[in-house]
């Protein structure tokens, strides 16, 4: 296998990759606990970590701590509703973690929130200075820059019990060759109804020219070890105030949209204790679950 070859936007081939002493500085002295392994290649680090945990016992003990696995390249890296992650090696940092939390199925309710707020203060440690107050969260699992996709989430359960779940949790963050990557994601979209496209990307090398892949991981697990850790044992209820304080579309009129039609409409009003989304409408206010549904802006065309 040949590795992966870094566009010209990654910089050279000496500083695009992950230093691994440089990152294990930086992690806090928990993450650093964790087992961490970097691949130049992969279909898809979720479903490598998938079945690593699906063979495991089915038991709250069953994985002492979390395990990450970290890929330049995914040749089958996918998004929410099984969308493609488009991603060049050096320019995304791309990675799963796995963990057994000891709480059921239904415990795992507003997981992917309470990790979306975790990536927003680990993002928010970097030296972004006044650009960071533009990181937020968008329901149910994407992390925005200045409105344009920074980070997407995809969480996967590997098997549940009465009293635990293997989930593995799929992250990826657009670091550098935002306006490359736009072009790309635009290209492709050329043709699809403005309804049932995503939203556009961005990097975070918009909001920090020096981003790189290794400060960017050791930031992000620095701040997911201990909201893993508290979603364990209290689940999203004490994340949802932080959410709502970091909610993109607070007081502003979004269409809910599902298999490309509009299912709903009104002014988003955040979420309750188990992650629904709260929505204001002419009719009252509806909360809402995650499922194979988009959020989108009124103002960004649907109709």
């Amino acid at each position: 296998m040949n590795p992966p070859t870094p566009p010209s936007s990654a910089g050279s081939a000496g500083d695009w990759r992950i230093d691994r002493a440089r990152a294990v500085a930086l992690f806090g002295s928990h993450a650093q606990d964790w087992p961490i392994e970097i691949v130049e290649e992969t279909g898809s680090t979720n479903a490598d970590l998938m079945a690593t945990v699906k063979a495991l016992p089915r038991k709250a003990s069953a994985l002492a701590r979390p395990i990450v696995r970290v890929a330049y390249l995914q040749t089958a890296g996918r998004g929410r509703r099984g969308r493609t992650w488009y991603a060049e090696p050096g320019n995304a940092l791309l990675f799963s973690v796995a963990c057994v939390l000891p709480r059921p199925l239904e415990g795992l309710a507003g997981l992917s929130l309470a990790v979306g707020v975790a990536l927003v203060d680990g993002l928010r440690s970097l030296p972004l200075g006044p650009a960071a107050g533009q990181i937020a969260l968008k329901w149910p699992n994407d992390v925005l820059f200045q409105g344009d996709k920074l980070v997407g989430i995809l969480i996967e359960t590997a098997w549940s019990t009465d009293d635990a779940s293997a989930v593995v949790i799929g992250i990826g963050t657009n670091v550098k060759g935002a306006d490359a990557l736009a072009a790309k994601v635009g290209a492709l979209n050329a043709n699809v109804p403005a309804q049932v496209r995503g939203t556009a990307p961005t990097a975070l090398s918009r909001a920090l020219p020096t981003a790189n892949l290794t400060d960017t991981l050791a930031a992000e697990l620095n701040a997911l070890e201990p909201a893993l850790q508290r979603f364990a044992t209290d689940g999203f209820a004490p994340f949802r105030q932080r959410w709502n304080g970091c909610h993109a579309y607070a007081g502003r009129e979004v269409v809910l949209i599902e298999q490309g039609k509009e299912i709903a409409r009104g002014v988003a009003a955040g979420v309750d204790e188990s992650g629904q989304l709260l929505l204001d409408t002419a009719s009252g206010r509806e909360t809402i679950a995650t499922g194979d549904v988009s959020l989108r802006l009124a103002s960004d065309g649907a109709a």
